[in-house]
C-alpha cells in the first residue's frame, strides 16, 4: 500500500505542476472550464498558485520534513473539494472527473504523507 501511496503522491506532484502550468499559461481548455463554472479569468494566476505550492509543498514533505507535505497535502485536498464543489453548483458534470481525479490524488498524498510523518 506504501509503494501505491508514494506512487499517487508523485502523480500528484506532476498532475498539479502541470495544471498550474496550464493555468498560467491560460490554455484554452482551462479557460473554457472556468467559464463555465463561473469562475473569473483573473482568478487562475491566483489558482494556479495554490497548485504549484501544494506540488513544493508534496516534494518539501518528501525530500525534507514530512509535515510540510501533510499541509500540502490537506490544502490540496480541500482545494479540490472546492473544485469538485464548484463543478456540483454549476452543474457541470461532463468533467468533474478531473477535479474528482485531482481530489483523489491529493488525499492519497496526504495519506502517504500523514503515514510518514507518524513513523510509518
Amino acid at each position: 500500500m506504501t509503494t501505491l501511496l508514494f506512487a499517487a503522491t508523485l502523480l500528484c506532484v506532476l498532475a498539479n505542476a502541470a495544471i498550474a502550468l496550464a493555468d498560467y499559461a491560460r490554455a484554452g481548455f482551462v479557460l473554457r472550464n472556468s467559464a463555465e463554472v463561473r469562475v473569473p479569468e483573473r482568478a487562475l494566476p491566483w489558482l494556479a498558485t495554490l497548485k504549484l505550492a501544494g506540488a513544493v509543498g508534496l516534494v518539501a514533505g518528501l525530500a525534507w520534513e514530512p509535515w510540510l507535505g501533510v499541509a500540502a497535502g490537506a490544502g490540496l485536498t480541500l482545494f479540490f473539494v472546492g473544485a469538485v464543489a464548484a463543478h456540483l453548483r454549476a452543474r457541470v458534470l461532463h468533467n468533474v472527473a478531473f477535479p474528482g481525479l485531482y481530489l483523489l490524488l491529493a488525499a492519497a498524498a496526504l495519506a502517504h504523507l500523514a503515514d510518514r510523518a507518524a513513523g510509518g
